[in-house]
């Protein structure tokens, strides 16, 4: 049944306790029977080596749970800036998320950074303040935080009791009852009790503002509040999912997953709160039709449609089992042994397994349905943001966008025997990860991969060693530059040359123009097919496309480039593809000569959280780098510093900074933008 599941993400900040909270999640709803910690390298969903290793999670695992009846699949994201793919890719297919918020840091820059993403994605959140036990914790801090930056409608529905090292437990303002839990037990053993008389009235002020929050967002509420009737818990309970599924508001809890507190009343929040498949909006779908016509559709989650549609939103490589593709289900049914239709690739795949997930454990299924979340076994050509469907009734459902890669280095095998392995390795993880590519250089012929950050690319090298085996040795980290155009240039391409005894001919007016910072390259054709055959706009398309890959001067891929064929001559005797998509490439080239061509690089968004006394210190690291400071704020403990400074200037940047500010500043980097090099 739909209404019993829940897809669920859990986002936040790097060390806020995400996984720390799945495993008491896991413990307590008796999927797991020992806590493992992250500190030991012992956490169920940090199960590859690296996790354990640096203590970080890096892939987003999935795992399947039980709660009170209750089918909960959960899929644990990344907190690191580096790995936001995985973040991404996971918002894109669940249906509600909870978001982990440390109870000292409050919003920090990368809860910022999945707070976005969530609202991209319209996914409903609730949010659990966490380690309530840690000096400085404040609850109300992180609840104005929230709405202040987001301006989220914050409600409480429950308040902590005590803070730091007189944390004791939560008041549930629903029920108006003290939670608190037993140590022995490892938290699994709660008692509830009256509010005592000293925590009443500050418990009665909080239940007032949570009906006033909740009845001016829902108008049925609303109504008997202001008749000044009685309104009961139930009622209560209907509005707040009501308007957390319409992203009207966001609840809040809060607890200490370290120590095994506030976790049972975050599940019941879960399955009451956060929506069932069916309960979200329908998904967008592409319905492709005869002719390259395209209509706009929407997808219900009906495990009874005929049609199954489903969407790989993971990759990843097993030892054993081989290619493993992570597939939300939007529509219909897929049953174990069938062949699917990958839209995208218009290929037929056989599914071989299809397997229910728990982290790094398997449990084989029949079939999935609608609303689910499986991993399919035998796909061959499918990656992360294909749609699987019928060839009666292609759709394709809207796929994800990923950010370009911004730092690369050059790799080579230590010995040549490797070569073709490292080659199939490097293939295997650019279909897992869709912000890593590799290419060979022309000009040094040297292999170069490029990832989103040194971090991420450390963390690829680190698998091709240890996963696949391949002993390799890595350049310096180089940054990752584009090329683009400052003007428009039109350029028209004659082309003649016999070949293998046949005249090729080709002929076409090609015209280049810069497009908005950001909005990537686009390929438009302004010629009616007419009598020219479909291949010939092919090899066009094909050759246009390479161009933006090679660039203009440098080499370095184009971004945002505008490319318009405005005129073919086409002779239905001697015109070929080859001969087309020849001229095609000499036309790009030419028009984007006389287009001003510049490079440009990598700038990178910069958030330093640093002790006040060295605030100074670090923002004079970042000005010395060639950054500009764009913000200030004072939080609890220190300052905050949003800065941006390019990319090649920051190599080194973490080790001077923990230098300057004796290891206690600590910062993160994302992508912002490419602008003109100083080159």
């Amino acid at each position: 049944m739909l209404s019993k599941m829940r897809n669920i993400g859990i986002m936040a900040h790097i060390d806020a306790g995400k996984t720390t909270t799945t495993e008491r999640i896991l413990y307590y709803s008796g999927k797991i029977h020992k806590i493992g910690e992250i500190d030991d390298g012992a956490a169920t969903m940090d199960f590859m080596q690296q996790e354990q290793d640096r203590g970080i999670t890096i892939a987003s695992a999935a795992i399947t749970t039980q709660w009170k009846g209750h089918q909960i699949n959960i899929i644990d994201t990344p907190g690191h800036v580096d790995f936001t793919a995985e973040v991404e890719r996971s918002l894109r297919v669940l249906d509600g998320a909870i978001a982990v918020i440390c109870a000292v840091g409050h919003v920090q820059p990368q809860t910022e950074t999945v707070w976005k993403q969530a609202d991209r994605f319209n996914v409903p959140r609730i949010c659990f303040v966490n380690k309530m036990d840690r000096i400085g914790a404040d609850f109300y801090a992180a609840l104005e935080d929230v709405h202040t930056k987001f301006g989220a409608e914050c409600v409480a529905l429950e308040i902590p009791i005590g803070a730091g090292s007189d944390f004791d437990g939560v008041i549930d303002l629903l029920r108006m009852k003290e939670i608190h839990w037993d140590a022995e037990t490892e938290g699994e053993k709660f008692t509830e009790s009256e509010v005592s008389d000293s925590l009443k009235a500050q418990a009665e002020e909080w239940r007032e503002k949570l009906i006033d929050t909740v009845a001016s967002n829902d108008d049925a509420l609303g109504e008997k509040y202001l008749e000044g009737e009685e309104i009961t818990t139930e009622e209560l309970i209907t509005a707040i999912r009501k308007c957390t599924i319409e992203r009207k508001i966001v609840p809040f809890l809060c607890g200490s997953s370290r120590r095994n507190q506030g976790v049972q009343p975050l599940m019941d929040a879960i399955v009451a709160y956060l929506p069932a498949p069916d309960e979200v909006p329908p998904a967008e779908g592409i319905q492709l039709k005869k002719h390259g016509e395209e209509e706009k559709i929407d997808v219900k989650c009906d495990p009874e449609a005929k049609i199954p549609l489903g969407l790989v939103f993971k990759i990843q490589y097993d030892r054993e089992a081989g290619i493993l593709c992570y597939v939300r289900m939007y529509s219909g049914k897929i049953n174990t042994g069938t062949q699917v239709y990958n839209v995208a690739k218009k290929k037929r795949e056989r599914i071989n397994r299809i397997l229910r997930v728990n982290a790094n454990h398997m449990e084989p299924m029949d079939s999935v349905s609608a609303g689910d979340i499986a991993v399919f076994v035998g796909l061959k050509l499918s990656q992360t943001g294909d749609t699987l469907g019928s060839e009666g009734l292609p759709v394709l459902l809207e796929s994800v966008k990923f950010p370009e890669p911004v730092i690369s280095v050059a790799i080579e095998p230590e010995t040549l025997s490797d070569r073709d392995k490292l080659n199939e390795t490097l293939e295997i993880l650019s279909r897992e990860d869709p912000t890593f590519t590799h290419r060979d250089d022309e000009e040094t012929g040297q292999l170069v991969i490029s990832g989103m950050g040194e971090l991420h690319l450390d963390v690829l090298v680190t698998r091709i060693r240890d996963d696949f085996k391949v002993q390799c040795r890595v350049g310096a980290p180089q940054v990752t530059y584009r090329e683009a155009v400052t003007s428009e240039a039109e350029y028209t391409e004659s082309y003649s040359r016999v070949l293998a005894g046949k005249e090729n001919t080709a002929g076409l007016t090609l015209k280049v123009s810069p497009r908005e910072t950001g909005s990537g390259n686009l390929f438009t054709n302004n010629v009616k097919q007419g009598e020219i055959p479909e291949e010939i706009f092919a090899a066009i398309q094909t050759g246009v496309e390479n161009c933006f890959a090679s660039g203009i001067r440098m080499g370095y891929p184009c971004t945002d480039t505008a490319v318009t064929i405005t005129a073919i001559d086409y002779n239905e005797l001697t015109g070929t593809p080859v001969a087309f998509q020849a001229a095609t490439v000499e036309a790009f080239d030419k028009a984007c000569e006389k287009a001003g061509p510049e490079l440009l690089e990598p700038v990178m968004a910069v958030d330093i959280e640093s002790p006040s006394e060295f605030v100074g210190d670090a923002m004079s690291q970042i000005t010395q780098r060639g950054g500009m400071i764009s913000s200030m704020e004072e939080k609890s403990g220190g300052s905050l510093v949003h800065a941006q400074a390019p990319m090649a200037k920051m190599f080194g940047f973490s080790t001077t900074l923990r230098s300057v500010t004796q290891g206690r500043a600590s910062f993160s980097m994302t992508f912002s933008h490419f602008q003109k090099s100083s080159r």
